[in-house]
């Protein structure tokens, strides 16, 4: 026999980023003066989750104190479970080729299929067990988790939906979010994703390294691209059920699964600051050039994960929203280059202003560690010929990057899956000859 209980306070988020929060479902739930005292109120036990090491520099510490009805230890053995369509160790993919790779978006599957069992590997580098590199996956679900939770051991996820609205239940409190909204849940938060529209579909990038967090703004000064208040966390709240349940894992790109006869949602406080998040992109504060020339896409971080190399990150969360141009005598789009860092793109919405046609919602693209890429033929001739005196505005787009310092590897599903577009290099070949050496 199933009970099921359901309390949480008004709907609602705490606002803030990377700060120290509390939340109670049940008024006095949060003990006074001791973190873990010899009996919590309501009968409840003490958890903590740690984010970092313990003995991490205070300002860079994550950790939270969770008041819960039953430790997380409460459920029986794992077994394993197939994952053939997830990659952790990007040292076993087939290798790289220097091609500009661009991919049709994911098709919805035709049986039911939800939220973690609609992941597919995309690319990444590095390896989860070295706690070093990321992930990029693809979801497309039809079907909410039903009496199902998860949680990854191997890093923190950054989802960002493309459509259809997400219901994350975490242990922590639920966020409800959209299309134009991001998500992050933290490494080891457990929770639970329903589909408020029958379906969903977007990208995941999963960080194996240093947190994400927000950028510093050097010169830019107090305000500006992503501001703290924007960031949200969930009030507390938590689900009292008995029954048969799943509890599945992600642990070096594996699945497991284990039976747990009561919800793991079941933190009735918590305080702390290793939690989940949500952000809209739309509240991103963009910074550009009113004078000549295009900016760097730094300008446009929004998170970033930070390595080893001071001003070099692992990951670099970035995003191109709508935006007034406005310099002058300036090829407003993306110039043409070459990097050392690798870029992953999606589409959330509309149309990307490099890319005349080919880069849909969905969709995703891959230029590595120096391949040449930027404008196709038509942005370069309607860019070189339209009236720079004019400021205009780039509308109706959503775009983001997954930059990373290392090479993303694309694995051995994105190389041939029928998404793959085989003749993306041709919005280049259109490009014409100008040079003239007799007029300048």
């Amino acid at each position: 026999m199933e009970s099921s209980t359901r309390r949480e306070i008004q709907p609602g988020y705490q606002s803030g980023f990377a700060n120290e929060f509390a939340t109670e479902a049940l008024p006095g739930a949060l003990p006074q003066g001791r973190n873990s005292p010899q009996r919590a109120p309501y009968g409840l036990y003490a958890e903590q989750l740690s984010g970092t090491a313990f003995t991490a520099p205070r300002g860079h510490n994550r950790r939270s104190w969770l008041y819960r009805i039953r430790p997380a230890a409460v459920h029986q053995p794992f077994t394993a479970l197939p994952s053939h369509r997830l990659v952790a160790n990007f040292a076993d993919v087939p290798p790289t080729p220097p091609n500009q790779l661009r991919w049709d978006p994911l098709p919805m599957p035709a049986e039911p299929t939800d939220f973690i069992d609609g992941w597919v590997t995309m690319a990444g580098n590095g390896a989860a067990e070295a706690m070093s590199g990321c992930a990029i996956h693809v979801y497309a679900a039809n079907q909410s988790m039903q009496d199902r939770y998860f949680y990854n051991a191997d890093g923190e996820l950054l989802i960002v939906p493309q459509a259809g609205r997400l219901g994350i239940f975490t242990e922590m409190g639920k966020l409800d979010v959209e299309p134009f909204e991001i998500a992050v849940i933290p490494r080891g938060v457990r929770f639970s994703v329903a589909l408020p529209d029958g379906k969903a579909s977007g990208y995941i990038c999963e960080n194996f390294g240093a947190l994400l967090r927000l950028p510093d703004l050097g010169p830019i000064g107090s305000n500006g691209l992503a501001n703290p208040r924007d960031f949200l966390t969930p009030h507390a709240a938590y689900e009292d059920r008995e029954g048969d349940f799943e509890l599945v894992a992600k642990l070096n790109g594996h699945l497991w699964r284990a039976d747990i006869g009561h919800s793991p949602l079941d933190v009735v406080a918590w305080h702390g600051n290793y939690v989940p998040y949500k952000y809209d992109l739309r509240h991103f504060n963009t910074i550009g050039s009113i004078s000549y020339d295009h900016p760097d896409p730094s300008i446009f971080l929004v998170l970033q994960s930070q390595s080893d190399t001071p001003g070099v990150d692992s990951i670099d969360f970035v995003i191109f929203p709508p935006r007034w141009l406005a310099a002058e005598d300036t090829f407003r789009p993306p110039w043409f280059h070459r990097n050392v860092a690798s870029e992953y793109m999606g589409l959330v919405h509309g149309a990307y202003d490099a890319k005349a046609e080919g880069f849909v919602p969905g969709g995703g693209s891959l230029h590595n560690c120096m391949s040449g890429h930027g404008p196709d033929a038509e942005t370069f001739e309607k860019a070189s010929n339209i009236d720079t005196s004019k400021p205009i505005k780039v509308d109706n787009t959503m775009a983001f990057m997954f930059e990373t310092r290392t090479l993303l590897k694309p694995t051995r599903f994105a190389l041939e899956t029928a998404q793959l577009q085989a003749h993306y290099y041709e919005c280049w070949q259109g490009l014409k000859k100008h040079f003239n050496p007799e007029q300048r």
